[in-house]
């Protein structure tokens, strides 16, 4: 069986990547993509470096080309690279579901994660079906719990909070899921995927948990394409998470 290829990229703090590809103990072989030559790559560690001007354009190529067989975003600008990717894949939107563990070790997928994402009832839908289906496969619960902005009490106190209550009763009932109302505290319990109200507040849970609540976050694949991509977020102080994520989706 030949050795599968993840590619990663680098636009900033290369020494953190290398660091994160270095620990990370995969299997697969894996390729950074940067424009300085000069980084250095220690040895034994089987990292190869590809040189180009445009790394994340030279990523996406390759992954979709199959010269690579899954791909990192690492430290490359997030607008760029996701528009580039949706580009060459020819979806409208790109469809994101983040792994994040919390400091007790719950694990759970969490979709919109982008502040662009899941603002229509149907893509929140979507997602949820489509996070399902990536959490059975890393042995999660399949259930789904879908947040609102209030409790069942609060109906009447503002019409945006009366109108996310509703959208996530609908959701709910649409992909068999749990309506948590605002408690997201009980839904990690039971759940194997958490839907936000929309993009901003699935934003902010992320950012939330990760850099003030003690959590991790492993990666955010890209659900609806045909290629294995791991989105990360540039402040992630590792990249050894996105990198086995990747490398277990390989398999």
């Amino acid at each position: 069986m030949s050795v599968k290829i993840i590619g990663i990229g680098i636009a900033e703090d290369a020494e953190r990547v290398i660091r994160s590809i270095a620990g990370s103990g995969v299997s697969s072989s894996v390729r950074a993509y940067a424009r300085d030559s000069a980084i250095a790559i220690p040895l034994g560690t089987g990292i190869t470096l590809k040189v180009c001007d445009d790394p994340a354009g030279s990523l996406i190529d390759d992954l979709m080309a199959g010269n690579i067989d899954a791909a990192v975003r690492g430290t490359l600008p997030a607008n760029t690279t996701l528009s580039a990717l949706k580009k060459v894949s020819g979806v409208q939107r790109l469809e994101r579901a983040a792994l994040l563990e919390t400091a007790h070790g719950e694990r759970f997928f969490l979709a919109p994660v982008g502040v662009d994402e899941g603002w229509e009832i149907g893509e929140r839908i979507e997602l949820a079906r489509k996070a399902q289906e990536m959490a059975v496969r890393f042995g999660l619960p399949d259930r789904i719990g879908v947040l609102s902005g209030g409790r069942a009490g609060d109906i009447g106190r503002h019409p945006a909070v009366d109108r996310s209550l509703a959208d996530a009763e609908l959701i709910a009932r649409m992909t068999g899921g749990v309506h948590y109302q605002i408690l997201i505290e009980d839904a990690v319990r039971d759940c194997g995927v958490i839907i936000a109200p929309d993009g901003i507040s699935g934003n902010l849970i992320f950012r939330t948990l990760i850099f003030l609540g003690s959590g991790r976050g492993h990666g955010a694949p890209v659900l609806n394409i045909s290629r294995i991509f791991v989105d990360t977020s540039r402040a992630t102080p590792d990249y050894a998470n996105a990198i086995r994520l990747a490398n277990s989706l390989l398999k």
